[in-house]
């Protein structure tokens, strides 16, 4: 395998992985020259109450199924083995450390950017990687504007904008239809689709026997 120069990472519960999730990975990618972009499910989001995510395994075959295909993407189980609550700084130390001399480009939605003053040692982060966050079209971009004050000064000279497509499909969308019995079909890849009527996943607790 040729050296990894500039690595992808992406994070997230991926509970599913979906679309929008891969169309992002995938133009950032093209955009920003990556050589690779690896897939990271959380195993316990700071930001989430434990049993409102997914068993990790589940989401980690998920993500396995998805991006199958591909070359440029892999899936990483680093911070479900590691186990506890996942901190991004440790993430990007944990490759940084794999891969001496990567450049990391971080990449997320404009969701998890408005969140970003609740990270872990946000400020230490902001100087081991860049940011990729992907944005709906026509979305305005203010650091001025009120929904952008919380974002902490350290990211502004790191982070990369990138306009994406179809960003409308939300993973809780995903769960609550097939909770109410509704097509999930081209939502999400239709190997995670499969997995999730094999597995009876996200139906209520009443219909999963």
């Amino acid at each position: 395998m040729a050296k990894i120069k500039k690595l992808g990472i992406m994070g997230g519960t991926f509970d599913p992985l979906h679309y929008g999730h891969l169309l992002a990975a995938e133009w950032a990618r093209e955009i920003c020259q990556l050589d690779q972009v690896a897939f990271v499910p959380a195993a316990r989001p700071p930001h989430k109450q434990l049993d409102a995510v997914l068993d990790g395994q589940h989401r980690y075959a998920m993500v396995k199924l998805g991006i199958r295909g591909n070359p440029y993407f892999t899936a990483s189980a680093v911070e479900l083995q590691r186990q506890g609550l996942s901190y991004t700084v440790e993430t990007v130390t944990a490759y940084l450390e794999r891969y001496p001399g990567v450049e990391i480009y971080f990449i997320l939605g404009m969701d998890a950017l408005l969140l970003t003053s609740t990270w872990k040692d946000v400020d230490h982060l902001a100087g081991l990687c860049q940011f990729i966050v992907a944005t709906r079209p026509g979305y305005a971009i203010d650091r001025n504007a009120e929904d952008f004050l919380g974002v902490p000064a350290a990211l502004w000279e790191k982070i990369r904008f990138i306009t994406i497509p179809g960003m409308n499909i939300s993973s809780s969308g995903i769960r609550a239809r097939v909770a109410e019995g509704k097509t999930i079909k081209y939502l999400l890849p239709g190997p995670v689709e499969q997995y999730i009527y094999e597995h009876r996943l996200y139906l209520p607790r009443g219909n999963k026997a």
